[in-house]
């Protein structure tokens, strides 16, 4: 008890205890406004029209009216795609040939070519499958009109043209917006540097202070002392996710008082991580440089710009010593998907696991540093 109190006075006093709430908010509101309207669903393209003709126009007009293409301008003559994509003013350059509407007529097929600017494939969402969309239904249409006009009813000449149809349903984050992965990401690393350097330093200051070992070889000094980091740290975190939440419109359908215990449970796996890596720092100066150990596997390998199905089976399982990689699996689950507290008690396990073992070794680093402390005194 005297460790817990004697940790809460030193950070009513230290940076971290406004650091730890200020750092994520600015991070959240920040990223939040920035990415709260990051769908593109208007990308610019030219389109050169060597056919001239109301079929043309009909086309273009459709392009124009896609929720994911806008039509800035329509060249009349063949130009060189370089010289329209140069300035970035267009990501795509759709190509309607001569006498297209001519060869409609005659049933005759056509080639239409869009030319991508993939340099930043982010500018084309949507574009490949609204032009797909557009010319299917194109086809489609031609098609059973030329049935119709055949005697053929309009049903049958459906089924005879497209008998199996396709409705698709994007689940969770149907706007792919960036707030649910890439600016949460944001904030979760922000959290963790500040909690590992803080928590990191606590052994190195107690050393320094002479009372380390003052109370005997047990982690448990330690583990009260990382209470005060969890708590704040889970508390930065809700208050953040609240804040994406009105402002970037970020999903969360979990409640806050239950998603509040996986919560604490991950800030204490990351304060005793934190105590881990900077236990045997000479000086708590030395510590946030370690914090490297952590920060930057969590930032490749947990999901946060990448699904960690992308990378290959040893990377995917050296991550589950990361905490980070529980949080982000029950943010996806518990908050995005509304899952049931008890539908994920393998990450909660697996950061339970973490909190044992870390323990374990900070019991055996003091073990360790007691042996060597008592071994002068013993030889003299």
């Amino acid at each position: 008890m005297k460790s817990l109190t004697e940790e809460w006075k030193y950070l009513a006093g230290s940076k971290y205890l406004i650091a730890i709430f200020i750092g994520p908010l600015i991070a959240a509101l920040f990223f939040g406004l920035m990415f709260s309207k990051n769908q593109i669903n208007k990308s610019p393209i030219v389109v050169i029209d060597e056919d001239h003709s109301a079929y043309s126009r009909q086309l273009i007009a459709k392009f124009n009216a896609s929720q994911y293409m806008k039509v800035t301008n329509v060249i009349a003559s063949r130009m060189d795609p370089d010289t329209l994509l140069a300035n970035e003013k267009a990501v795509a350059v759709i190509m309607l040939p001569n006498q297209l509407e001519l060869r409609k007529l005659q049933g005759k097929s056509s080639n239409i070519g869009i030319l991508m600017d993939n340099t930043m494939p982010s500018g084309l969402t949507g574009i490949r499958t609204a032009i797909q969309e557009i010319l299917a239904t194109e086809n489609t249409t031609l098609s059973m009109t030329r049935l119709g006009q055949s005697g053929m009813d309009a049903e049958t000449a459906k089924g005879l043209i497209s008998p199996l149809s396709l409705q698709q349903r994007m689940l969770f984050n149907p706007t792919t917006s960036y707030v649910g992965f890439m600016v949460l990401g944001f904030v979760n690393i922000i959290v963790l540097m500040m909690t590992t350097s803080a928590a990191g330093s606590i052994a190195p200051r107690l050393r320094k202070e002479g009372k380390l070992l003052a109370n005997g070889m047990s982690p448990v000094q330690l583990w009260v002392r990382s209470a005060p980091y969890a708590v704040l740290s889970t508390s930065s975190l809700l208050l953040s996710y609240g804040l994406l939440k009105q402002v970037g419109n970020m999903r969360f359908e979990a409640e806050p008082y239950l998603f509040i215990i996986p919560l604490l449970v991950y800030s204490f796996a990351l304060s005793l991580m934190g105590i881990l890596i900077g236990y045997t720092a000479k000086d708590a100066s030395k510590v946030g440089s370690r914090t490297s150990l952590v920060l930057y596997p969590s930032f490749l390998a947990t999901g946060i710009q990448l699904t960690p199905l992308a990378f290959p089976k040893f990377f995917q399982v050296t991550a589950w010593a990361l905490p980070m990689n529980w949080l982000n699996r029950l943010i996806r689950g518990m908050a995005f998907r509304n899952g049931s507290l008890t539908a994920y008690s393998l990450e909660i396990g697996a950061l339970l696991v973490i909190i044992g073992v870390a323990s374990l070794l900070i019991g055996l680093l003091m073990l360790r540093e007691a042996r060597k402390t008592s071994s002068p005194s013993v030889s003299s």
